[in-house]
């Protein structure tokens, strides 16, 4: 009980906790930025590696959304195993995921996140008598479920999106309508006309069937602009496109 509210602690607290190192890391590392669990799938496993000179008490859970949620309070249809370990320096730990079963939307692919909570350990001899900041680091990654009756295929899916240029209390913004099934995430969104050009760089992802806008920065006339995006792909690499605006 001790330990996991201890943990249950350090994750409500890690983003403040990070805050005031802005460039400490984190040494339980994830292989990879994004999880995409396949229907037909009967699980799917992530690499943990502990890249630090310390073992790595470590937590994992899933959530639907609310970076905030307690892990306990959090239903979703998946397990993984183990959900808790200790990885030692230079080890890596293999977690399974698996579906239990339940359903979620069969008409579009589902976005939830994967959790991977690292504590140093518990400061002991010369070590727990001095000044020390000790950090608790979360790593949270996108986790998508993806149905095998979708349509299309999802590196498909950005070159699909439909773009608008409209303004909004002065402010300058670029509109992604998504008619595919797949979630679609960018890096990166430029509107280009000539010399001219206005960009979207803090990334975003726009949902199955969602209309979404991004505020730009810069001023271009819509007459004869291009769109020029970077979408992220399934293996967490850059896929440049490039697109009209919509009438």
């Amino acid at each position: 009980m001790k330990l996991l509210s201890r943990l249950a602690s350090a994750a409500a607290l890690v983003t403040a906790i990070q805050g005031l190192s802005p460039h400490a890391h984190a040494s339980v590392v994830i292989a990879g930025t994004r999880v995409v669990y396949n229907q037909a799938d009967s699980e799917v496993t992530v690499k943990l590696t502990n890249n630090g000179k310390l073992p790595g008490l470590t937590k994992v859970w899933i959530d639907k959304g609310d970076a905030d949620a307690k892990p306990d309070t959090i239903d979703v249809p998946f397990t993984i195993n183990p959900p808790m370990m200790r990885i030692d320096p230079g080890k890596s730990q293999t977690l399974r995921i698996m579906s239990t079963g339940e359903p979620l939307s069969g008409d579009n692919e589902s976005v939830l996140y994967l959790n991977v909570l690292e504590v140093p350990p518990k400061p002991t001899g010369d070590e727990a008598s001095a000044n020390q900041l000790q950090l608790a680091f979360r790593t949270r990654i996108k986790f998508f479920y993806r149905p095998t009756a979708l349509s299309g295929q999802p590196s498909d899916a950005p070159g699909l999106i439909v773009w608008h240029l409209k303004r909004d209390g002065g402010q300058n913004m670029i509109v992604a309508n998504n008619p595919t099934q797949y979630h679609v995430s960018f890096d990166r969104i430029q509107v280009v006309n000539g010399a001219q050009k206005a960009e979207f760089t803090d990334g975003g992802m726009v949902a199955p069937g969602e209309t979404k806008a991004f505020a730009i920065k810069g001023d271009v006339p819509a007459a004869g602009a291009k769109v020029h995006y970077t979408a992220i792909n399934d293996y967490g690499g850059p896929q440049d496109g490039d697109a009209s605006l919509a009438p």
